[in-house]
């Protein structure tokens, strides 16, 4: 296994792109560095979306995430950068990243950041029993 990191973001094609379905991706070992302190933060990130025509490559996004080990990032700017390079790889219909940030300093941090393709209208779900 490659212990090298890599801020390139594979894909593939959607294997079912006449219907819209959610892929949900959890990364629960997310680190970064706290730019005021250089400590380590941890956080749990759910990565959620509708994918167009394609979808995102595992292994490829294991090792983008892991390039942020190093880099000093603000919890909002992580977040948030981290969408903006997803969603240019994979142009999804909907894409939601929340990233929850474990304590520090008696504060937990919870970012939630969304891109939404504008032609796109979610399908109403069924809520089953």
């Amino acid at each position: 296994m490659p212990t090298q990191t890599n801020q390139a973001l594979e894909t593939f094609t959607n294997p079912n792109p006449e219907r819209d379905y959610t892929v949900r991706i959890r990364i629960p070992e997310f680190t970064c560095l706290c730019p005021k302190t250089g400590q380590p933060d941890f956080a749990t990130l759910i990565l959620e979306y509708v994918p167009d025509t394609k979808c995102v490559e595992l292994k490829s996004l294991k090792l983008y995430i892991w390039s942020y080990r190093e880099q000093g990032a603000f919890h909002e700017s992580v977040t948030n950068q981290i969408l903006n390079d997803l969603v240019t790889a994979v142009a999804p219909r909907f894409m939601r990243l929340t990233a929850r940030f474990n304590v520090r300093g008696g504060l937990y941090t919870t970012v939630v950041a969304e891109h939404r393709a504008p032609d796109w209208i979610a399908t109403s779900s069924e809520h089953l029993p």
